[in-house]
């Protein structure tokens, strides 16, 4: 890559600085005990005001649903959600936080917060507001959603 593709240099450029905020964030939630794909979920369920449903998750974290499987039962094992039968129709069943889920999301967001406070720290505060500002702009982009 050379100084003559600055639309390469930028890729390049954003693709480092998010494996180092993935290896960050995993740096910060080992010691809570979930990977980053389970915090996802998890921080997922908590947004629905009511327990979604598989398919749900599965459409909002944009993955198939086996894979929704796989995490709401290593989750379920620890015990920070648990399947629950929906009212309307037995055929579905519904994920929920539990008072555990929720205690590991509070943990989470300490973790993630330290974990982007480290990749953050030379930059300002208007570099921050610049930064953010810049990267809601670029989620907005055509086929994205915030």
């Amino acid at each position: 890559m050379t100084a003559s593709d600055p639309s390469g240099q930028l890729a390049e450029q954003l693709l480092r600085l998010t494996r180092r905020l993935h290896r960050a964030q995993k740096r910060y939630l080992d010691p809570v005990g979930i990977t980053p794909a389970q915090s996802r979920l998890l921080r997922t369920v908590a947004q629905y005001d009511e327990p979604p449903r598989m398919a749900d998750l599965a459409q909002r974290l944009e993955v198939v649903p086996r894979a929704v499987t796989t995490l709401v039962d290593a989750l379920e094992a620890n015990g920070a959600v648990r399947r629950v039968p929906d009212p309307t129709n037995r055929r579905v069943i519904r994920i929920e936080l539990t008072e555990a889920g929720r205690a590991t999301l509070r943990e989470l967001r300490e973790a993630r917060r330290a974990a982007v406070e480290d990749i953050l720290a030379p930059l300002s505060a208007q570099q921050r507001d610049t930064l953010g500002s810049l990267l809601t702009e670029l989620m907005r982009g055509p086929g994205h959603r915030l």
